[in-house]
């Protein structure tokens, strides 16, 4: 059997935000690393050089997971550089242009977001894993398919229900595939964010400190950070969860915590 010592991922929305601190922590474990943009190539080139600068090496590629057709130069590009890919993070996401009350939600913002938050990682798993399981010869760990969804997968947000419904798809999506492919040796897990401080989040910051350091929102009372989330997967990447596929891990503060 052929030995790949060296561990290859793909990073959706690799770029910025959650994206590039999970890419620069594998990197920093020595991960080849496929860093994917849509649009921002600037900052995906400053992502690349974060990981290299870690210790892993990095390639970058423009790929709009709404669109099937570029998911398999995504796949292509970063197999031609690294060999076969055992880890993808299907973090890639978009928060609506326009936050409307959900009896104002307009089809165009529902497609958009439904394309790039849930059929986007949905086909993209597909085609990975299906990668994985003709290369399952050549791995030396468990591949293993990471999908980022949002405190929204159950959580009621009545001025941006799309977005809401992308992201429970995405938890579904997850359990799916987590059932299908355990006896393949393919784990597939979910890790549900919550407040985190990005681009995304920047112009509801005023909103959310207030909910998190005067209302006390969150058990934990901070904003979480791209390395919260980059931890949790570093630690699924490590192998330390093969007996728990499926599993959604909560890294939000504890605000998944019903409290009276």
């Amino acid at each position: 059997m052929s030995q790949h010592p060296v561990r290859t991922t793909i990073v959706t929305g690799g770029s910025r935000g959650i994206g590039r601190g999970i890419a620069v922590s594998l990197g920093a474990q020595g991960y080849n690393v496929g860093i994917n943009y849509n649009s921002n190539s600037d900052a995906a080139d400053e992502a690349a050089k974060l990981v290299e600068e870690a210790g892993g090496k990095a390639i970058t590629i423009q790929a709009d997971i709404g669109n099937r057709d570029d998911h398999k130069r995504l796949l292509g590009d970063t197999v031609d550089a690294f060999g076969p890919v055992d880890l993808l993070i299907n973090n890639a996401g978009i928060a609506p242009t326009v936050r409307a009350d959900l009896m104002e939600t307009n089809e165009e913002s529902f497609d958009k977001l439904i394309a790039v938050n849930l059929k986007g990682p949905f086909f993209l798993t597909q085609l990975v894993a299906n990668h994985m399981l003709e290369n399952k010869d050549s791995y030396n760990v468990q591949p293993a398919i990471v999908n980022i969804s949002s405190i929204s997968a159950d959580t009621v947000s009545v001025n941006r229900g799309e977005y809401c419904i992308s992201k429970a798809g995405v938890a579904m999506t997850t359990q799916l595939f987590a059932a299908r492919l355990a006896a393949d040796g393919i784990g597939v897990y979910e890790i549900r964010p919550g407040i985190i401080a990005t681009d995304m989040t920047g112009p509801v910051k005023e909103k959310y400190d207030k909910l998190i350091f005067e209302e006390g929102l969150l058990p934990i009372p901070r904003w979480g950070k791209p390395e919260d989330i980059a931890n949790a997967v570093q630690s699924i990447a490590d192998g330390h969860f093969t007996y728990a596929t499926g599993l959604v891990m909560h890294i939000d503060g504890g605000f998944h915590i019903q409290r009276l």
